[in-house]
């Protein structure tokens, strides 16, 4: 990647990485850090044709739209939920996977690389999420997408104690390819919100403070039954 913050071991203090958070939710994406597209990808688009598998997602949207404030105010609810496919990456043991594989869990679908800061900064925010909210109805999938072998994203995440999320990586960068060219993805980190369907909910750019109780009360929304 051409554009690598070498300066990597630099970091906010906790409460002013909330506090930038918190601004974001009042400007969405002033954190992003842009990408350039790579030329490579997984040959697979987001799926939007199959609208009545996601029907009754448009309740679940419903219910977790009061909840898209505060810290998470970025995210932006959909306003028809549409299946996310044909997403590929590998998990900790080099096997192929797909958001299918995680059916009958609400995912909370996040792209981030080392060389991006905001992504580095919003890391242990997210593990902290897992740790608080993971079950077997909600994952936080954090996809790495640093192209070359998984060396450094290993160290980035023993270094930061990042050890709640699973470990999943797309070196060819087509998840992000394949989000940019559906809107989804204008740079690092994108986090989207799908519920135990692969319908999409909602997506934001940019970090977000995902420790924070208002994160953890759209998690809540977004896996009770009925919504």
């Amino acid at each position: 990647m051409e554009n690598e913050v070498t300066d990597q071991k630099k970091s906010f203090p906790p409460g002013k990485f909330v506090a930038i958070a918190a601004l974001l939710g009042l400007i969405a994406g002033a954190a992003v850090v842009y990408v350039r597209e790579s030329g490579s990808g997984n040959g697979a688009a987001v799926e939007t044709a199959d609208a009545k598998a996601c029907e009754a997602a448009k309740n679940r949207v419903a219910a977790i739209t009061p909840f898209l404030k505060g810290q998470v105010a970025s995210m932006a609810p959909v306003s028809e939920p549409y299946p996310v496919a044909g997403l590929n990456f590998k998990g900790k043991d080099g096997k192929d996977l797909t958001l299918a594989d995680f059916g009958g869990k609400t995912v909370l679908l996040n792209l981030w690389a080392t060389w991006c800061v905001p992504c580095r900064e919003e890391m242990p925010a997210l593990n902290a999420l897992q740790q608080s909210s993971g079950s077997d109805t909600f994952e936080v999938v954090a996809v790495n997408i640093d192209t070359g072998d998984d060396e450094k994203p290993k160290a980035f995440l023993d270094e930061t104690k990042v050890h709640d999320l699973g470990f999943y990586r797309d070196a060819s960068m087509g998840v992000f390819n394949t989000l940019k060219k559906e809107g989804l993805a204008i740079g690092l980190p994108v986090t989207l919100l799908m519920d135990d369907k692969g319908c999409l909910l909602s997506s934001m750019n940019g970090p977000a403070a995902w420790n924070s109780e208002d994160a953890k009360a759209l998690i809540k929304a977004a896996t009770t039954p009925g919504n």
